[in-house]
């Protein structure tokens, strides 16, 4: 929209031609591009990081631009997402703009009522519907700045950062003019009514379903691709697009907290007054979060930093030859004790051909099957750091020579990381490497427990499995197979237990698992009435109480006021996006009783993690 007003500005609006970049666009693109530098014309080549194969074409066709043979009014404008696939070369020599949204709920807020169509006093006023417009103008603007707001809390704001940008509000904003002028009643055509009677006459003539479907389905949720955020998005945006607001107006508040209300109706001029009187920074409750959302985006924030750090600084010598040549014998000195460590700490590999025939495939018990293919992942992963291990000890001592890939590990093990090269085959993890390291001995003792005991344990610490969803099928697969029904319609109820697992490991339940070992982010647990309650502050994580996976008869499940959480592996709860629609590091819905009702913990993004990152 900027550069279509910049041209009609400078009159190249015929002289301007666009493509937007993908499979087979990178020819017709460079045609365009020839031509231009002999007219003189502007070309835009859009969504460049949808074709980095032909980005070294582009780089080379800007390289052999020479200033003397082409027209001094030719332009190429290139837009893009950041990508590693961009030619450096490009950024270097053009000249770069960036359009990011503005810091802050204010200023967000502003800038969208200074944006084309909002900013046009005929757009404004022209609504036959003019009170519900305005009020629900007010709310799209807030709930703009919202979803944008939000991401700077990662996981807890979504699970994964969408760019929302100004044409999904520009079109919801033109949609929702629309649509109000479509739904209006013959009487609300009357300019000349009173703004009180217009309210009452057309607050019941808004459609809220199409507003709700094309914003929340098509213009914003067309970018989100998570079912989680999807949930959120359309629960955010329920507050904004509601009868409620149209009726109260000023009266109304977007959330709980009551910090954000639409103004008096009036002009635009009062809309942007009211927004001017908004505090500069806004705490997270403003956002649906709780006041710890603040403390976990520092974590982040200073995570990041120090990350960034480490990985600019080439090791961390001090500058001076005496103190490189110090530094890196520390660090080498560090490595080999952790080596030594590691190596001495690792138990053997299972023995799978023995627990097979101690545990073997039956009908009646899947859980069987999941020992042994555990086992068998475990085994995998500790031949893979004993490896590495025994390498780096090696080259260490000059008798083997340290490839890349060993180098690369080293390197993480000096910083407290864990390798790449152990990520490759391990479970999912944001752990230390000591951390890790203590986790991993845990989970192998876990099962190692398991295979001397001859029977599965009474309690099961469920972040122990490294295919957490292989064990849960299981247990849903013995239900089944007992009662002679079928799997697809079994299902877990969940019944909330103690917070001490040692009660109940004296013996399994008569059907189902009993589970223990979860933590709670964003809520806090009420162990006396056994349902979810508000965080304390400054407490960012608290331990879940144990529960009873209780296999059911889909049918059968409890009826009570519940929430559904959902459990994640790791607290970053992003993952590549599975066939069945699900992240890779989701696990399950498990219904977690509430006073609440479930939008007030969608909004404060709770979920369940089998481990936390230290």
């Amino acid at each position: 929209m900027w550069l279509l007003c910049l041209a009609a500005e400078k009159g190249m609006s015929s002289r301007l031609s666009a493509i937007s970049l993908g499979q087979g666009q990178g020819p017709k693109a460079a045609v365009l591009i020839a031509e231009a530098q002999t007219s003189g014309a502007w070309v835009v080549l859009q969504n460049c990081h949808l074709a980095p194969s032909w980005m070294p074409a582009l780089d080379k066709i800007c390289e052999d631009m020479n200033p003397e043979t082409v027209n001094p009014e030719f332009r190429l404008w290139i837009t893009s997402l950041p990508s590693t696939k961009f030619p450096v070369n490009i950024l270097q020599s053009g000249v770069k703009m960036t359009n990011e949204p503005p810091a802050g709920l204010r200023a967000n807020m502003r800038r969208s009522y200074c944006l084309d169509p909002l900013s046009n006093a005929t757009f404004f006023e022209s609504c036959v519907q003019p009170i519900p417009f305005r009020r629900l103008l007010f709310g799209l603007v807030f709930f703009h700045a919202l979803v944008q707001e939000r991401r700077k809390y990662g996981p807890l704001g979504w699970n994964i950062p969408y760019g929302f940008d100004e044409g999904d509000l520009r079109i919801s904003a033109m949609q929702l003019k629309l649509f109000l002028d479509e739904a209006a009643p013959p009487a609300a055509t009357d300019s000349n009514s009173q703004l009180t009677s217009v309210s009452s006459k057309c607050s019941s003539h808004v459609p809220f379903n199409a507003l709700r479907y094309t914003a929340g389905e098509c213009n914003y949720g067309g970018r989100v691709t998570d079912d989680k955020d999807r949930l959120l998005l359309s629960t955010i945006l329920g507050t904004c697009y509601c009868q409620e607001l149209v009726d109260r107006g000023s009266g109304y508040s977007f959330l709980q907290s009551g910090v954000i209300h639409p103004p008096e109706d009036g002009p635009r001029e009062d809309y942007l007054a009211y927004i001017d009187s908004l505090p500069l920074q806004q705490e997270p409750e403003a956002f649906g979060l709780h006041a710890n959302a603040a403390i976990t985006k520092d974590i982040r924030d200073t995570e990041l930093m120090l990350s960034s750090l480490l990985a600019m600084s080439g090791g961390g010598a001090d500058g001076s030859g005496a103190g490189a040549a110090a530094e890196a014998a520390a660090a080498e000195a560090r490595v080999v004790g952790l080596v030594h460590e590691g190596l001495e700490k690792l138990p053997p590999t299972f023995d799978i051909e023995a627990v097979g025939i101690k545990f073997p495939v039956t009908y009646g018990q899947s859980l069987n099957t999941v020992l042994v293919q555990e086992m068998a992942r475990y085994n995998k992963l500790c031949h893979v750091l004993r490896e590495s291990l025994r390498s780096i000890a090696a080259a260490l001592k000059g008798l083997l020579v340290m490839s890349s890939e060993l180098e690369a590990a080293y390197r993480s093990i000096s910083l407290n990381q864990v390798p790449e090269l152990w990520k490759r085959v391990s479970y999912p993890s944001l752990k230390p490497l000591g951390s890790y390291l203590a986790d991993l001995y845990r989970r192998l003792n876990m099962l190692a427990s398991w295979a001397a005991a001859g029977e599965p344990p009474a309690v099961f610490w469920l972040p122990g499995f490294f295919f957490v969803q292989s064990f849960l099928t299981a247990g849903l697969q013995n239900y089944a197979r007992k009662h002679s029904v079928p799997i697809d319609v079994v299902g877990y109820d969940y019944e909330m237990l103690g917070m001490d697992p040692a009660v109940y490991a004296h013996a399994p339940p008569a059907e189902g698992l009993y589970i223990e070992g979860l933590f709670l982010e964003g809520a806090g647990w009420d162990a006396a009435a056994k349902q979810l309650c508000e965080s304390e502050s400054k407490v960012l994580f608290v331990p879940a109480p144990v529960m009873w996976f209780r296999p059911k008869h889909m049918e059968q499940y409890a009826a009570y006021q519940h929430y559904n959480c959902p459990m994640y592996r790791t607290p970053d709860r992003r993952g590549v996006l599975a066939t069945t629609g699900h992240s890779t590091n989701f696990v399950m819905f498990v219904r977690l009783p509430s006073q609440q009702k479930p939008e007030h913990w969608i909004m404060r993004g709770v979920a369940l993690l089998t481990q936390l990152s230290d």
